[in-house]
């Protein structure tokens, strides 16, 4: 099937979202740039069910179809449209997307506090990037804003429910990648809340996952919690042999110590492969991990000041043009 989309086309199977042939689209070595493909916060690739909640990958379906040209009367979920043969798609391309956009960054950050400067998640957090793009200086919302006090899930990771946005990520992790859920939402409406059952908490090999995928700082590793901020670390590639896992992660370096642990994830955030608590949270020597190198950051992140791959041709550039500054 045949789709273009702020006038890209692709050819993809049937079956693919709108926002699967955009991610295809951005994949594809002779396109240059990543915003032909919509923002997400809901949506995991890796997690059956997930996307449709939080509305930020909302796009606009001018042609429906080679068969049925008519354009889509309501703007629609890229992550759960399907696209049809000569789907034209307009995402970026169009003042209405935007401005929508804008609309549901406002929505999410009615009851998210504004406390970037403490959270830990700040400099890698999917709300910040998405509320610099679309969001407003102020707020309209004049009423007080909901909070919860902090609860322990397990002895490793620390629920900060006030900064919650709904996005059901860490109850899709619970529900296909642990043995046991415990956890999930409460109540309704405005009232809703992440919160573990019968005050259980979770207990099993592979529930730190809920914080690789949490796009907010909502939950954070209580191992990790204050010891410094994302910029300063150096996330390197490491694997060690595991028998619960494949042993594959990024292991973040302040000095000479491993501070925190975490998947490695792709260009789109999402964990590439999921990596047991004992990797996690116990492993935390040098001499537990094979070094690999430094990871892949993307040179818009925070993460990559000072925060270099390749250091051999990172001198010889320099030299380079020292070179050419002193022939001038």
């Amino acid at each position: 099937m045949k789709v273009t989309i702020d006038g890209q086309t692709i050819e993809v199977p049937e079956g693919t979202t709108i926002l699967q042939a955009a991610r295809m689209i951005v994949d594809n070595k002779e396109y240059a740039g990543d915003n032909i493909a919509p923002p997400t916060m809901c949506y995991y690739s890796k997690l059956k069910t997930s996307g449709g909640y939080c509305r930020s990958c909302l796009v606009k379906v001018n042609k429906g179809s080679e068969k049925d040209p008519r354009p889509m009367p309501k703007l629609v979920a890229s992550c759960r449209t399907t696209v049809m043969d000569g789907m034209e798609v307009m995402n970026t391309t169009s003042p209405e997307v935007i401005e929508v956009r804008k609309g549901v960054v406002e929505f999410l950050l009615i009851n998210h506090p504004l406390d970037c400067p403490i959270c830990d998640q700040a400099g890698e957090c999917h709300l910040q990037d998405l509320s610099y793009e679309h969001g407003l200086a102020k707020t309209r919302y004049d009423f007080k804003r909901r909070t919860f006090n902090l609860i322990d899930i397990g002895p490793y990771i620390k629920l900060h429910m006030t900064r919650c946005i709904m996005c059901f990520r860490c109850i899709k992790v619970a529900d296909q990648l642990t043995d046991n859920r415990h956890q999930g939402m409460l109540f309704r409406g405005d009232v809703s809340e992440i919160s573990t059952y019968i005050s259980k908490a979770i207990d099993n090999d592979f529930s730190g996952n809920m914080i690789d995928v949490c796009p907010v700082g909502a939950l954070t590793d209580r191992t990790w919690r204050f010891k410094s901020r994302v910029w300063f670390t150096k996330p390197m590639d490491a694997h060690r042999n595991c028998t619960k896992c494949a042993g594959k992660a990024h292991v973040w370096f302040k000095g000479d110590d491993i501070l925190r642990v975490t998947g490695r994830k792709n260009k789109w955030r999402e964990v590439e492969d999921w990596i047991c608590n004992e990797c996690r949270f116990e492993k935390k020597y040098v001499t537990d991990w094979v070094i690999e190198g430094p990871t892949h950051i993307d040179r818009h992140s925070v993460i990559s000041a000072n925060h270099y791959e390749n250091l051999t041709s990172l001198k010889l550039d320099i030299a380079k043009q020292q070179k050419k500054l002193n022939k001038k």
